[in-house]
């Protein structure tokens, strides 16, 4: 079976080199000739562990290819998936523009009968839209294939994609026809030998269990952190009160953490893309508003935190931020808690020393010379009146803080991530301050 993939970004590269690890034939088209010649040099754009060496395996062994002719890439395919990007539109929505540019140009050059797989995350009758396109198009060509639109949204976690593809939870597949469940379920079988974990449904409740999916997430992050907010002004402890709540197997323990806000590609634009679509229907999302306004207040509370340490005088002060990126594994800036955070102290009149250690280069594309750019984290540190965590990677936890006390000119550390114990800091000299 020979498939194709329409887009090369996040999910597109993921899903080409996933597949064709299982030995399909898989072909890679972007529209962007320089990125594709970068990956047929080999270079994997986005940093995402496994990926570079799962695009390096399956290109020497004449699985996967990559191309920016779509008209090439056509030619004798089974499967068309696609996997464009969905941005935030200026009323919040989702623009699928690219999804329908894709499915135009699809519709114009398909050679013969083809599934189309809608990967992209979409809003609700997107693929019935598709449908309509291709019609129109290969009426206008007098060309009479048969095709299937199909809904199959992405679950994938950054820092996590390629195990999460290899080894899905769930694999969600909204079909209208039993010919396209058919092809799909042979599609994913090699990913199901420890179980069929495919859940077949309706395109349209397909498309809104992605976005339903990234909301509750959200949400369970926005409460927890309106919790920690509250456990600050009643004297309670967060880690304490998630503990308590998460033993509970209707609740469970995960995205219960109390932090500095949540970034990311999905849960911020996907948000605002369900209740611009609850919107659009005539019906009010009020808990995702609520969801929306708390992230948006959560990544202030940092800045807040050494404002009121040091009494609101922060001109002329340094202060170190360690971790860039939205979260850990992954060089992903987009809505970041650490943009706003050191927009806060660049207008304070503070000076800023960064450090993360994968999301430098992408950092200094959005920052400039406004801040210094560390070596190291212990370079970041240097002379700084303060420290705030604001990405828990792993090589922040157990800092040495003999010489991080000795790098910096007052020991205070502000915590975004809960990531130490109040008792660590403590020993070592430092006066912490941590979420909830």
């Amino acid at each position: 079976m020979k498939i194709i993939v329409i887009g090369s970004g996040y999910v597109g590269l993921v899903t080409a080199a996933c597949f064709s690890e299982v030995g399909l034939d898989v072909w890679c088209m972007d529209t962007d000739s320089a990125k594709v010649a970068q990956l047929n040099a080999g270079h994997c754009p986005i940093y995402e562990p496994s990926l570079p060496e799962l695009l390096a395996r399956n290109a020497a062994a004449g699985r996967l290819h990559f191309s920016d002719s779509l008209e090439q890439c056509l030619v004798d395919a089974d499967v068309a998936f696609i996997a464009v990007g969905t941005p935030e539109g200026e009323d919040g929505s989702a623009d699928v523009s690219y999804v329908r540019n894709a499915a135009r140009s699809v519709g114009r050059l398909m050679k013969g009968d083809l599934v189309v797989v809608v990967k992209s995350t979409v809003p609700v009758g997107t693929c019935a839209q598709v449908e309509t396109i291709l019609r129109e198009e290969l009426k206008a060509r007098n060309a009479s294939f048969a095709f299937d639109v199909v809904s199959n949204p992405e679950f994938l976690k950054e820092g996590h994609a390629v195990d999460d593809f290899m080894m899905p939870d769930r694999v969600v597949i909204g079909v209208e026809s039993a010919r396209a469940r058919a092809v799909m379920a042979e599609l994913y079988r090699p990913f199901m030998m420890t179980g069929d974990r495919i859940v077949f449904m309706d395109r349209a409740s397909s498309e809104l269990t992605k976005y339903t999916a990234n909301a509750m997430l959200a949400t369970r992050i926005s409460f927890m952190n309106d919790i920690a907010n509250l456990c600050e002004r009643v004297g309670a402890n967060v880690d304490m009160v998630r503990k308590g709540i998460g033993m509970d197997h209707r609740i469970g323990p995960k995205f219960l953490y109390a932090g500095c806000g949540y970034g990311g590609s999905c849960f911020p634009k996907d948000v605002k893309a369900l209740i611009a679509t609850a919107a659009q229907h005539g019906y009010d999302m009020e808990v995702l508003q609520a969801v929306e306004r708390v992230n948006a207040r959560q990544k202030t509370v940092l800045f807040e935190k050494i404002s009121r340490h040091f009494k609101g005088e922060l001109k002329g002060r340094v202060v170190a931020v360690w971790g860039l990126a939205f979260k850990p594994g992954t060089d992903d800036m987009r809505e970041a808690p650490s943009l706003v955070l050191i927009s806060a102290l660049l207008e304070a009149g503070c000076a800023v020393r960064v450090f993360d250690p994968v999301a430098m280069e992408k950092s200094r594309a959005l920052l400039g010379d406004a801040v210094y750019f560390a070596k190291n984290m212990y370079d970041a540190a240097q002379g700084a009146d303060a420290l705030a965590v604001v990405t828990e990677w792993k090589e922040f936890r157990l800092p040495d803080w003999k010489k991080l006390r000795a790098a910096m000119k007052t020991p205070v550390v502000f915590d975004g991530r809960n990531i130490y114990r109040e008792e660590s800091l403590k020993n070592a000299g430092f006066l912490g301050y941590r979420i909830g």
